[in-house]
């Protein structure tokens, strides 16, 4: 059992010898991502004049559309929109998915339940605005040892005319792991030799530049992430993306904004230079957010506890699971992350009831960003086996910092 500083110091030195080989190719990984960011930037000439502002209904803002050909070219994707007036990831998927569904249309997620916030979006949980009351019906499938149901995907299909197929790359508030780019790439490969019109739609959430490949780029008809994550670089105050397909592009526009203006209004209101600045440090933050993954599973799995991913194993996003089987090690470790926190490191956090959650959950973001994940964060519901879900780390020096003070208040070390 560690009691000391200086024990925990010489286990964090062991914990950095030991990833080295991993944080390496991380290194190596951020060098594509940030040759294909640079490659749009350039494509695109951007110029200072692109950092213009407009007000009012944001018409012929050319930084705004030109950021948004930048995007899709990140993306490999025929078009994107990135707008600040969508306000979250969640926000971003509830616009795509009433843009895509009519009334008795069928929403299929092939990941099982998605994230939380979307149970009274679908209307899992009922809501008198949620999909289900505009008639939109709703199926899923479960995954099998973290991989697709071809079987049970193979049957649905061929009896139910399915609209739209979700799949949530990332865990959220589960137990299973995350969704590599190839097994996205082979099921929608599957799903469209089945029903080519069937519009796949990936929540990529937590999953931009950790690989060299986007779900458009193996087949997504569209995805969808929100820029206080991996895109954002830490910079972006707020915003989202919606890239893909261009028809179906146009039709979020329209949801987003409305019928017959679409993406031709929206004001940027002086936004956009922190948006282009977010894109160009992403590689860069993703990279380092992956690091602090690596440390935090390799450094938690040495003092016993349960991890996932484990510290060399393929990553698929910047999420780390730690299985604390106990609540009061979850609340603790939570804690010491908002302690070790530039921003609010006074604060305690303490399980509370959240809009949009059915448990109460425990939430440290000592954030410039209020809610911005892509920074050092860490979360969980208050249910078994009370798994603490952290992601981020704007750098990995900040990150390795917030870790081990998370550790030390774990292990009660003053």
């Amino acid at each position: 059992m560690i009691e000391t500083k200086e024990a925990l110091q010489e286990l964090v030195e062991k914990v950095e010898r030991k990833i080295e080989p991993v944080i390496k190719n991380i290194e190596l990984q951020c060098v594509k991502n940030s040759e294909k960011v640079l490659t749009a930037f350039q494509k695109y000439r951007i110029t200072e004049s692109h950092f213009g502002s407009t007000s009012g209904y944001g018409y012929d803002d050319m930084g705004r559309d030109t950021l948004e050909c930048v995007f899709a070219s990140v993306l490999d994707a025929e078009d994107a929109l990135v707008r600040a007036q969508m306000i979250s990831g969640s926000h971003a998927l509830t616009i795509t998915l009433f843009a895509l569904l009519r009334p008795n249309d069928i929403l299929l997620s092939i990941t099982g339940k998605p994230y939380d916030t979307l149970d009274q979006v679908i209307g899992i949980v009922e809501n008198n605005s949620s999909l289900k009351s505009y008639g939109v019906k709703y199926e899923q499938i479960d995954l099998i040892d973290d991989d697709f149901d071809y079987a049970k995907i193979e049957e649905v299909l061929s009896k139910n005319r399915i609209k739209v197929i979700e799949i949530q790359r990332s865990k959220g508030y589960s137990v299973r792991k995350s969704i590599s780019i190839e097994k996205v790439e082979k099921v929608i490969q599957f799903v469209k030799k089945l029903s080519p019109e069937t519009i796949v739609m990936v929540d990529n959430c937590y999953c931009e530049m950790v690989s060299d490949k986007e779900p458009t780029t193996v087949g997504a008809d569209i995805m969808v992430g929100s820029l206080i994550k991996n895109l954002g670089g830490g910079i972006a105050p707020n915003g989202a993306y919606i890239a893909g397909r261009k028809n179906l592009i146009e039709l979020c526009a329209e949801r987003l904004t409305l019928p017959g203006e679409g993406r031709e209004v929206g004001p940027t209101l002086g936004i956009n230079k922190s948006l282009y600045q977010g894109l160009f440090f992403a590689p860069s933050v993703v990279a380092a957010a992956l690091k602090t993954a690596v440390f935090t599973s390799c450094l938690l799995e040495e003092l016993g506890y349960e991890v996932e991913p484990k510290w060399n194993e393929e990553r698929v996003d910047i999420v780390e699971n730690i299985v604390f089987k106990n609540p009061e090690h979850l609340i603790k470790y939570c804690q010491g992350i908002q302690m070790g926190s530039a921003i609010d490191s006074n604060a305690i956090p303490e399980p509370w009831d959240m809009p949009g959650y059915q448990d109460k959950v425990i939430m440290a973001a000592g954030a410039f960003t209020q809610g911005s994940s892509i920074e050092l964060s860490c979360d969980g519901p208050m249910r078994e086996p009370f798994i603490a879900y952290q992601q981020g780390g704007l750098t990995y020096e900040y990150g390795k910092l917030g870790v081990i003070k998370a550790v030390e208040r774990l292990l009660d070390i003053v």
